[in-house]
């Protein structure tokens, strides 16, 4: 269902309310204070701004990531893009239009991971 706006916003979990990765909580214990401030700020204040939807930061962050060859976090928030509303085709041209700025060894990269996470997700 497409919703707009703050009826969206109020059907949709906060990015603080989702449960944390495996990522996160395997360093929770080595770096708590990183981790605590993941959880309030970047995805208790930062994500929940109305300013943006969650849709199009999740295409800005992988946008960001595959520019600067961060393929760990891709894959996690790849599958985020996908449950925030991007399409595969949407993610897929992502990856193409990054390559002629970013470089296409970083973009060939993120296109076998979104292929790994797209075949999660058929």
């Amino acid at each position: 269902m497409v919703c707009n706006g703050a009826i969206a916003n109020a059907m949709e979990e906060t990015m603080a309310q989702i449960p944390s990765s495996a990522s996160r909580d395997a360093v929770r214990n080595t770096v708590p204070k990183m981790i605590d401030l993941t959880e309030k700020v970047l995805f208790g204040d930062v994500w929940e701004r109305p300013e943006l939807s969650k849709r199009d930061r999740s295409l800005i962050v992988c946008a960001v990531l595959v520019a600067t060859y961060r393929p760990e976090q891709l894959r996690g928030h790849l599958q985020r893009a996908l449950d925030n509303g991007l399409t595969k085709l949407e993610i897929s041209e992502m990856i193409t239009h990054v390559a002629f700025y970013a470089g296409w060894p970083a973009s060939m990269s993120a296109a076998n991971i979104a292929r790994e996470i797209f075949e999660q997700n058929p």
